[in-house]
C-alpha cells in the first residue's frame, strides 16, 4: 500500500478545499433570490425561452427581452411595487423585430417590484410565463474597484476557511497559521469590504443587527465572531482544533444560505402612493 507523504496530503487537502468552495459558491449563486428566473413556455405552438431578472444595479429601468419571432404573439406585463398598496399596472410588451420588450420602472436602492409576464396570440387566453409572480430588487451601482476586491477576498476567505478546517480535522501542523490568514481575509472581505459594498448598493454601511435584519450582514458577523474565537483559542494553544473546525463548518453553513435572503428592502408603506 503506497504511503501518502505530508506534501501529497497537503495538496490533496488544498484540492478538496477548492472543490468544496466552488460547489458551495455555485449553489449559493443559483439558489439566491437575485438569480434570474429561467424557463420555457408554449404559446400558439411556439416554445418561448425566457429569463426574467430578479436584480437590477445602477440607473435606468430594467429591460425584459423575449425572443418571439412569431408576430401573432403579443404580451403584457402586470406589476406594482412590492408590499405596497399600489393598484396593479399593466404594460403592453413592445415588439422590436423578433423580440418582445417590457421595462420595469426604476426604483430607489432596496426598492422591489413584483411582476408577471403573459403572452398570447390573437385568439387564445394569455399564458403566464411563471406559476408565481417574480420579484426584482433594485440597488445602486457598485464600482468595479470596490466589488471585485470584495468578491476575491470573500471567496479567498471561504477557500482558506475550508482548508483550515480540513487541516484541523486531519491534525495538521499549520492550524494556527491558516487560522490567522482566514480571519484576516474574512475581516477585509466581509467586515470591511462588505459594508462598503452595502453602502454603494443600498445607502447604508450596515443593515444587520441591531439596526436591521439583513441576513447577509448578520451571517457574516456570526462567522467572523467564530473565527476570532478560533484565532484566540489557537494562539493560546496551537494544539487546539475544536474551535477552528467549528468556525470552518459555520462559515461553510453561512455560504450555503442563499445570498440576499432577507436583504435590504424599502418600505413602500412609508412612502407616497405610486
Amino acid at each position: 500500500m503506497p504511503v501518502v507523504t505530508i506534501k501529497t496530503k497537503s495538496w490533496l487537502l488544498w484540492g478538496l478545499a477548492f472543490v468544496l468552495t466552488i460547489c458551495s459558491a455555485a449553489y449559493q449563486r443559483m439558489t439566491g433570490p437575485s438569480y434570474p428566473v429561467r424557463g420555457k413556455a408554449f404559446v400558439d405552438n411556439v416554445e418561448v425561452a425566457f429569463r426574467l431578472p430578479c436584480s437590477h444595479g445602477g440607473e435606468g429601468d430594467e429591460e425584459i427581452r423575449l425572443l418571439v419571432p412569431k408576430t401573432s404573439i403579443s404580451g403584457v406585463m402586470e406589476f406594482r411595487r412590492f408590499r405596497s398598496d399600489d393598484p396593479w399596472s399593466r404594460q403592453s410588451l413592445e415588439r422590436r423585430d423578433d423580440h418582445l420588450v417590457a421595462r420595469i420602472p426604476h426604483q430607489p436602492p432596496a426598492g422591489k417590484v413584483v411582476y408577471r409576464v403573459y403572452l398570447s396570440n390573437n385568439e387564445g387566453d394569455p399564458v403566464s410565463l411563471t406559476t408565481e409572480r417574480v420579484i426584482i430588487r433594485f440597488r445602486g451601482g457598485v464600482p468595479a474597484f470596490v466589488l471585485i476586491p470584495h468578491i476575491i477576498l470573500i471567496f479567498a476567505a471561504m477557500f482558506l476557511s475550508t482548508r483550515t478546517g480540513l487541516e484541523g480535522l486531519f491534525r495538521g501542523s499549520k492550524v494556527y497559521k491558516l487560522t490567522v490568514w482566514t480571519t484576516a481575509l474574512l475581516l477585509m472581505g466581509g467586515m470591511i469590504g462588505g459594508p462598503v459594498v452595502q453602502k454603494c448598493a443600498f445607502g447604508a454601511f450596515w443593515n444587520g443587527w441591531p439596526f436591521g435584519h439583513d441576513l447577509t450582514d448578520n451571517k457574516t458577523a456570526v462567522a467572523f465572531l467564530f473565527w476570532v474565537i478560533a484565532l484566540w483559542r489557537s494562539r493560546r494553544n496551537p494544539q487546539s482544533r475544536g474551535w477552528t473546525i467549528a468556525a470552518s463548518v459555520i462559515l461553510l453553513a453561512v455560504y450555503l444560505i442563499p445570498h440576499s435572503v432577507l436583504g435590504s428592502e424599502l418600505d413602500y408603506t412609508q412612502m407616497p402612493a405610486h
